[in-house]
């Protein structure tokens, strides 16, 4: 059977297109697409008709690629910005009349969930796991051992809204990434688990793989370059030193088309990993470009 998931963010909307062979996912095309929906929004604020028109239009290209596939199966789920915003269920019939395509609002605590079945889809079961998956507009953590999850949170900090909040400037003062670090102490606050020692982290979205291709030096993304490197402390604080000195388009004109969309919310990003890294006092993280669509069809398989 052939199956496609996609995972709609607030700053990405990724097509993966998969083959199920004995329960096991099987990747045939994944697409990756920036319309940042959530770009200026307000909790309990519309999406504006601009980016849901955007968000249509991906969606409507993405069916003809999954027509294409001969998809038997189609998964749609979307998360914070769809969540806040007050026209989220409006948009998502709106997306089932004209394309036929179910588009699930999932709450914090789900979305944090399927983050975590697709990071460790690749793993043995055997080692506690920390997967940690930076958003848009929330960011994701979850404690657990194999398919088992001990602990999950959603926290109401993203690389879009943060980025929006805190910087003013291009590019941003030190004060405005200072308050930024504030802000994410509050928020982060307690995050600690004493009874839980990770053996291993795994971080997913578009800040740590990006971050993971400029260490490669690659010119383009590459998912299999990528899938399964590593991160380390140290290295984020290098880059934040880097990237707090630089305007966004020297960002994008140093590092091309791998930061392409991200150009202005990938120092925020960096920040937060790093926030997160030093809070759960981790050395390094592994990079998986799987997450949330992954999830999503792991969840589907238990329930067929």
């Amino acid at each position: 059977m052939i199956v496609a998931s996609i995972d709609i963010g607030t700053n990405t909307v990724i097509l993966l297109i998969a083959e199920i062979r004995n329960n096991k996912i099987i990747p045939l095309y994944n697409e990756q697409l920036i319309p940042r929906i959530g770009k200026g929004l307000i909790p309990g604020e519309p999406i504006s008709v601009e980016k849901k028109n955007k968000l249509i239009d991906i969606l409507s290209d993405y069916k003809k690629t999954m027509e294409k596939f001969h998809c038997g199966q189609s998964i749609a789920v979307a998360t914070n910005a769809f969540r806040i915003a007050s026209n989220g269920k409006l948009i998502a019939e709106e997306i089932k009349e004209k394309l036929n395509l179910e588009v699930k609002i999932v709450p914090g605590e789900e979305e944090a969930k399927l983050s975590f079945l697709g990071a460790v889809s690749g793993l043995s079961g055997e080692k506690n796991v920390v997967v940690i998956d930076i958003g848009g507009g929330s960011s994701e953590l979850i404690f657990g051992k194999g398919n088992q999850i001990f602990f999950k949170k959603s926290f109401p900090v993203g690389v879009v809204s943060f980025s929006e909040k805190f910087f003013r400037h291009d590019p941003p003062l030190q004060n405005e990434i200072e308050e930024l670090k504030a802000e994410l102490d509050q928020a982060f606050s307690g995050i600690y688990r004493e009874n839980f020692i990770p053996e291993t982290a795994v971080a997913i979205a578009g800040t740590p793989t990006t971050l993971a291709c400029i260490q490669k030096e690659l010119s383009e993304f590459n998912e299999e370059a990528i899938e399964g490197s590593f991160l380390a402390f140290h290295d984020l604080e290098t880059l934040i030193k880097e990237l707090s000195l630089l305007r966004k388009n020297e960002i994008l004109s140093k590092y091309k088309s791998v930061v392409k969309g991200r150009e202005d919310v990938l120092l925020a990003g960096t920040i937060i990993l790093y926030k997160i890294m030093h809070l759960l006092k981790l050395d390094k993280i592994m990079v998986s470009t799987k997450g949330i669509r992954y999830g999503a069809v792991l969840e589907y398989l238990v329930k067929d």
